[in-house]
């Protein structure tokens, strides 16, 4: 028996110590947001973060996450009320057919979680193991961006906030 702290809650799971984290996660858990995509670790689609690290979930075992935290998109916020990255998402239009957004999201969360202004560069080396077909890149950066502005803005006393 395993015990993972996903999204600040316990869960017991009773799966082999060299199960990759993603296949807990999707199957045990039902937390749908990360991918399986190349399963080798080569495309982030399946991106999650522990410990504050963006970590590729398809070739990390439940070993070696047992007693950590794990956050996936489903832990930054709700549909009803979405995180400052996820807001920050919508509100760029970042995602096309989504399928890389929920990677690229978490790999993004630690960026910020480390660094609350990156600059565009810095943007870009953290999501380097993230691909996206698609080709939203540009819209990715501008909501990176983006929600750097609207966590700053929530860190601020309210008193202190412009209207607009």
């Amino acid at each position: 028996m395993t015990t993972l702290n996903v999204n600040g809650q316990s869960h017991q799971i009773d799966s082999e110590p060299d199960t990759p984290l993603l296949y807990v996660l999707r199957n045990d858990l039902e937390l749908n947001a990360a991918k399986f995509g190349c399963g080798l670790g080569q495309c982030g689609a399946c991106t999650v973060m522990v410990d504050g690290q963006a970590v590729l979930s398809c070739v990390t075992p439940l070993i070696a996450v047992e007693g950590k935290e794990i956050v996936t998109v489903e832990g930054l916020g709700t549909i009803d009320k979405p995180g400052p990255l996820q807001a920050a998402f919508i509100e760029k239009q970042s995602a096309q057919c989504g399928y890389c957004i929920a990677g690229m999201m978490m790999s993004a969360a630690a960026l910020l979680k480390q660094n609350a202004k990156p600059s565009d560069d810095e943007i870009r080396n953290a999501l380097r193991t993230n691909l996206c077909r698609c080709g939203t890149h540009m819209r990715i950066l501008a909501a990176i961006r983006r929600a750097s502005e609207l966590m700053e803005a929530a860190e601020l006393p309210a008193a202190n906030r412009s209207a607009g």
